[in-house]
């Protein structure tokens, strides 16, 4: 993997769009189990939101593997530090992946195939994944206010 000093902005968009994504799913979120419920039982899908929700998902999961194929090329800014706080960042990066991949396809499969099994694990799934994702954006604030260390400005700036 290459290492380097700043993302690309095609990473820090995708960062931020996936992000956005994200946190309007969630809000979006609200109703989905009886919209489901309600498929199983045969009923017609009524409303924009559960379509939407949907393809938002599909839009995450195709927008989270274009990311981790540009991190794959373009690398990621060296961080010098190899505290216990930097391996635990280290840790919680990859979780948030695997939750980026896992959350849209436990709904896909939820969804697409009506597999009520998984409709709890999306949730579950979906729970964790917005409490890294707070605790993720506290330590960047961390960083940038109380450590004063630049390392937020990786993510919002190339240079």
């Amino acid at each position: 993997m290459v290492v380097k000093k700043h993302y690309s902005g095609v990473q820090i968009t995708l960062h931020w769009l996936i992000s956005g994504l994200i946190v309007a799913n969630y809000v979006l979120s609200e109703g989905m189990p009886e919209i489901f419920d309600g498929t199983i039982e045969g009923k017609p899908v009524v409303g924009w939101v559960a379509p939407v929700h949907v393809w938002i998902g599909m839009a995450v999961l195709g927008l989270v593997l274009v990311r981790l194929v540009m991190r794959s090329l373009q690398g990621v800014p060296e961080v010098p530090d190899y505290s216990v706080m930097h391996r635990i960042g280290g840790v919680v990066h990859y979780v948030l992946y695997a939750l980026m991949i896992a959350v849209p396809a436990l709904g896909a499969i939820t969804w697409f195939w009506g597999v009520d099994a998984t409709a709890d694990w999306h949730v579950y799934a979906m729970n964790a994944m917005m409490l890294l994702a707070l605790g993720h954006a506290a330590a960047a604030i961390f960083h940038q206010f109380v450590l004063k260390d630049g390392l937020l400005m990786r993510m919002i700036r190339t240079r």
